[in-house]
């Protein structure tokens, strides 16, 4: 007879610690830091400011094909800063709270 899975995920909380189930699993509870005030936390205004930046700097170099390949390449390159700097920002200006997660291992 084969077994049928859910296919949502189960989720336990500090109630379920110590559970205990018929495969030898049992249900861990520990405390994690998380931040959590990010209001982008994909980044995205960091990388698109910088790809602005980068493609208008990029365009002051070169000329003809050159000067669209530097302004791509400006583009590029800015972005990255640009979602690295944001990124550090959210790290060192974020609330860091720490919460209780639990998960059945």
């Amino acid at each position: 007879m084969a077994s049928v899975f859910s296919a949502s995920a189960q989720t336990y909380g500090p109630k379920d610690e110590g559970r205990r189930f018929n495969d030898g699993t049992k249900v861990v509870c520990k405390n994690v830091e998380v931040q959590r005030n990010s209001r982008d936390p994909n980044r995205i205004a960091g990388t698109a400011t910088g790809a602005v930046v980068g493609g208008l700097l990029g365009n002051q170099v070169g000329g003809g094909s050159g000067k669209k390949i530097a302004t791509v390449a400006g583009a590029v390159a800015g972005g990255a800063a640009g979602r690295q700097i944001q990124g550090n920002s959210q790290s060192k200006n974020g609330d860091r709270v720490v919460e209780r997660q639990c998960y059945r291992r």
